[in-house]
């Protein structure tokens, strides 16, 4: 059991990497982590940003699905891709949810999944 978390981990690290470098390169906005062990078993992240349109979403979406199955990462499943508003990816081990800014605060999963403390931000390569 202990060897199964452990691989976990080193997989979910893995798809975090290839997360944040996807949507860093996208310039994603107000890009979030929350731990999600021993909240749920659905995953063990997810990571949570806004894009600054529909179009934004919609490219920083498809280009984040295309760099995980480019690394080799299986099983990447999404929804939301028709409207645009609320993307949501599924790895099995991270969920990745990019939405518009106004639907993000209208839904606000930041604090229906963790508090701020609990919170890591990622540090934009592209913050001003």
């Amino acid at each position: 059991m202990t060897n199964f978390k452990k691989t976990k981990s080193k997989v979910a690290n893995k798809i975090l990497n290839v997360v944040k470098e996807s949507l860093e390169a996208d310039k994603a906005k107000d890009i979030i982590i929350i731990t999600l062990v021993g909240k749920t078993d659905i995953a063990e992240n997810m990571v949570i940003a806004s894009g600054r349109s529909a179009r934004h979403v919609d490219a920083t979406s498809d280009h984040l699905i295309t760099n995980l199955k480019n690394a080799g990462i299986k099983g990447v499943v999404s929804e939301g891709r028709e409207n645009k508003d609320w993307v949501l990816i599924d790895t099995g081990y991270v969920i990745v949810n990019i939405f518009r800014p106004e639907v993000r605060a209208h839904y606000d999963l930041e604090k229906l999944w963790g508090s701020e403390s609990s919170n890591k931000k990622f540090k934009q390569a592209n913050a001003q």
